[in-house]
């Protein structure tokens, strides 16, 4: 019986001594470890891929935001602010009311089938309100023109980019309800424009919040 005991006794604290050491191996020295190298080699990254504007943080070069007027009395939702760059967007994916400083959208997919009749209504209304939002005088928005991210959200609904073709054809409206010339937007466009990765991955985008940043330092020049 006693040597049972002191089996058990051997057991238990082998088993102690292991539980300890692996705890601290990859409960403290291993998440040390890679945050160490996080924050040494991608401390941008590491650190939320933080975008700031006039040494301020005001987003993340991951995360979409919105640009809307503020909401009117017995408005559901509020109507996009159309001196700025629009998002792609984010039908029926609501607004965080948790973390309000950057006005993020939710995260999510709307989970509609591609013959589901409510979201083939969303994408004729978008297409619709982005042919009338950006047809301003001497430009006009054909239908053939809007491209498909315009009209639907991405699966997550945090897309932070949009696709060149979206943003060239907001250039003219940009331009001007800001009183600016069109080629000095659209030279913005261009700037802003990131070819595919590696010149075969993925497909050009345009960061709608950096472009907005520079927009907005464009206009107080």
């Amino acid at each position: 019986m006693n040597t049972s005991v002191g089996n058990t006794a051997r057991l238990l604290g082998a088993g102690l001594r292991a539980l300890l050491v692996l705890t601290l191996v990859c409960g403290v020295i291993y998440p040390l470890a890679v945050m160490g190298i996080g924050q040494g080699l991608f401390n941008h990254q590491a650190n939320g891929s933080e975008i700031t504007s006039n040494g301020k943080v005001v987003g993340s070069e991951l995360i979409g935001q919105r640009y809307d007027l503020p909401l009117k009395k017995g408005e559901e939702t509020p109507a996009p602010d159309l001196k700025w760059f629009q998002p792609r967007p984010s039908n029926g994916l609501g607004t965080n009311t948790v973390n309000t400083q950057y006005r993020l959208i939710l995260s999510g997919a709307t989970n509609r089938a591609g013959d589901n009749e409510e979201l083939i209504q969303w994408v004729k209304d978008a297409k619709a309100a982005v042919i009338k939002d950006n047809s301003v005088d001497g430009y006009k928005v054909k239908p053939s023109d809007v491209p498909p991210d315009a009209v639907t959200s991405s699966g997550s609904g945090l897309d932070p980019a949009i696709s060149p073709e979206y943003a060239d054809i907001q250039v003219h409206r940009v331009a001007e309800l800001n009183n600016l010339d069109v080629a000095q937007v659209q030279k913005l466009v261009n700037d802003h424009t990131d070819g595919r990765i590696l010149g075969f991955i993925g497909e050009p985008q345009v960061n709608v919040l950096e472009l907005n940043i520079a927009l907005k330092a464009l206009e107080k020049g």
